[in-house]
């Protein structure tokens, strides 16, 4: 058996779940995810052949919160690694702000920073970083790395970023900054191979699942996106509105009455595709449903998808792809099948065989712009990035 390479464990931590990748060398070990935290935690996970793995014992109600859920699951993945040693962690954090534009080794200092950041990200941000925090106190000596959604997005002209508002608030951080970084890079990563006509060109990527954005990519650097100052804006998702006029935000304090936490829980949780059909945020619940209301709600998503694809080609200067990902980009035909009819006018030609089948190109062979399915793995990512930087700082044995 030769020498084990470089083990890292990738960890993405959500409000009531915890998914997890240990990779070696960039190969995948195994994957799996604590869910249900806090209520009736459950346990899978799988190896690199695709078997199911036995999970650590559940000790009473299980762990309460993603915090615990590391500090549970630490010791089984050590278990799980036999002669190999786990190197490093690397965390999804929704938000870098301004300060940083590449993966960061984490210290307290950091995290106090990051903390500061949570009003920005509050159904994403305090959930990535407990888990990193109760790291740092059972294995203090397991170097850990933040890697941002922002970063990707550090490369959009200034021009993309602005507000227009009084620029004092640009210097206190107030800008459009996107997110979903690392799923755009990771298909910008891929493109030369699986798409090289669209490698060099301009690209918008469909980042749709219940968070969904879009992301223009010229030679495969962010130009221009729909999320902004937080995931909040820009495309209606499984529970957030999306793009929202700031009045509707004023009125609902003075007319409504409604207090800032009132306005912020309608938003973020009951908003979007729950908000719209009243049947569910979750889109194969929608295509599904014989509800009108939830047919009303896809059909108000295709079209905000079609006409943000507009809008960034617009500041491409013109578009060569299209490339769908994520949960509904990868899995969802039907939604793919109406956003590419909306974009006719682009010069996007459907190949309705193609994408029922899920092909990698769902676009015929004449079709002036090409449509692409390319599964996004942010995990990848993470681990190749912690790697790196942990690498630059000699940290690595």
């Amino acid at each position: 058996m030769s020498d084990p390479g470089t083990v890292v464990g990738v960890v993405n931590a959500g409000s009531s779940s915890l998914k997890f990748s240990v990779f070696e060398d960039g190969r995948s070990l195994l994957d799996g995810q604590v869910d249900g935290i806090g209520a009736r935690p459950g346990f899978r996970a799988k190896d690199s052949s695709g078997a199911a793995l036995t999970g650590p014992p559940l000790e009473g109600a299980g762990p309460a919160n993603p915090a615990d859920a590391l500090t549970w699951i630490l010791p089984w993945l050590r278990s799980q690694l036999g002669r190999r040693r786990l190197a490093a962690l690397g965390h999804r954090v929704v938000h870098g702000g301004a300060a940083h534009d590449r993966p960061a080794r984490v210290t307290l200092a950091l995290l106090d920073e990051l903390e500061c950041l949570c009003p920005l990200a509050p159904l994403h941000q305090p959930f990535n970083l407990a888990p990193i925090r109760a790291a740092l106190e059972v294995v203090p000596d397991l170097p850990q790395v933040a890697c941002f959604d922002t970063a990707f997005h550090r490369t959009m002209p200034e021009v993309s970023q602005a507000f227009a508002i009084p620029f004092a608030y640009a210097e206190k951080g107030v800008r459009r900054y996107g997110f979903h970084g690392l799923s755009y890079e990771h298909i910008a990563s891929v493109l030369p191979k699986v798409a090289p006509a669209l490698a060099d060109g301009r690209v918008v990527v469909a980042h749709l699942g219940n968070g969904a954005s879009l992301c223009a990519m010229q030679a495969g650097r962010s130009v221009a996106t729909t999320m902004g100052f937080s995931a909040l804006d820009g495309l209606p998702m499984g529970t957030r509105c999306g793009e929202l006029d700031p009045a509707v935000v004023l009125h609902f304090l003075r007319e409504e009455g409604m207090s800032v936490e009132e306005v912020e829980a309608l938003l973020y949780r009951r908003s979007g595709m729950l908000g719209l059909s009243g049947v569910s945020s979750d889109f194969r619940d929608l295509l599904a449903s014989q509800e009108p209301r939830a047919r009303f709600a896809l059909e108000v998503f295709v079209h905000r998808v079609a006409r943000s694809v507009g809008s960034l080609a617009a500041a491409l200067g013109g578009l060569d792809g299209i490339v769908f990902t994520a949960g509904v980009g990868e899995n969802a035909a039907p939604i793919r099948a109406s956003i590419c009819e909306a974009c006719a006018w682009l010069g996007v030609e459907l190949d309705p065989a193609a994408n029922a089948a899920r092909a990698p190109r769902i676009t015929t062979t004449s079709s002036r712009v090409a449509a692409h399915v390319i599964p996004t793995n942010e995990n990848l990512m993470i681990a190749r990035h912690t790697i790196a930087a942990l690498a630059t700082e000699g940290a690595l044995p």
